[in-house]
């Protein structure tokens, strides 16, 4: 009794904090798209499937980071709204200020901390049932496929879509995630004579999506929005891998 005390002492916390930092219900969650450029194709109605769970798996710290990256550029075109967001996570290797690299506010985001896996889930699971929210960023190595539709009827619901950051996971089952991706970092391109490092740029294998077409590209993030990252064209980069 207790600790159902305690997690409903929570929620009704964090519901009290998005709502004075003015979210307001999504109208977009059913009529809006996020444009992923060159990734449009590759969805059903070469439209990015909004409402559902969508996982992220990294072997290495390498492919973590890449991985955080292109997250942080899809949840920036999902955020297009006044509506915030929440992240949750154990082990927070994210540099919020980072994310304004990819016009993401970093105010407009809700970092929460935890240290079981069980405790990720349920606080991921209960903020999706929030509608006042633009996206829920989860942080979770491992998830059984019955929490996995769990998540998946809170989405059903509320419209809110479901980001999963899988880092070395114990195992990758075929579970009923909408999309499955990895993503691995690829050298920038460095304009001739100017300093810096030049864009974050990727290649975004896409393993799983249902209704839609699994395939491999070269991404770069320009500042703005997604761009293709190599010269050739896009049916040259498109190589279909099995669904993982």
């Amino acid at each position: 009794m207790k600790q159902s005390a305690e997690r409903n002492e929570v929620i009704a916390r964090l519901r009290g904090e998005i709502l004075s930092s003015g979210g307001t219900v999504f109208s977009s969650h059913s009529n809006d798209h996020p444009d992923l450029g060159p990734l449009n194709a590759a969805f059903p109605g070469h439209c990015f499937p909004f409402r559902g769970t969508h996982e992220f798996i990294s072997r290495n710290s390498e492919t973590a980071a890449a991985t955080l990256g292109f997250m942080a550029g899809l949840l920036s075109r999902i955020m297009k709204g006044p509506e915030m967001a929440v992240w949750v996570g154990a082990h927070r290797t994210l540099f919020p200020p980072g994310l304004k690299t990819f016009c993401l506010v970093p105010d407009r985001i809700i970092f929460i901390d935890l240290v079981s896996e069980k405790e990720m889930l349920w606080v991921v699971e209960e903020c999706l049932k929030c509608n006042a929210l633009a996206a829920v960023v989860g942080e979770v190595p491992d998830i059984h496929p019955v929490a996995l539709r769990r998540l998946q009827l809170a989405i059903e619901k509320s419209g809110v879509p479901c980001l999963l950051h899988r880092h070395r996971p114990r195992s990758v089952e075929n579970t009923v995630c909408t999309t499955r991706w990895m993503i691995t970092p690829v050298a920038s391109l460095m304009e001739e004579g100017l300093p810096g490092v030049g864009y974050p740029k990727w290649q975004v294998a896409l393993l799983k999506v249902r209704n839609g077409k699994p395939g491999s590209w070269q991404i770069m993030w320009d500042g703005q929005q997604f761009q293709p990252g190599g010269t050739e064209s896009m049916e040259e980069q498109n190589i279909y891998i099995k669904a993982g």
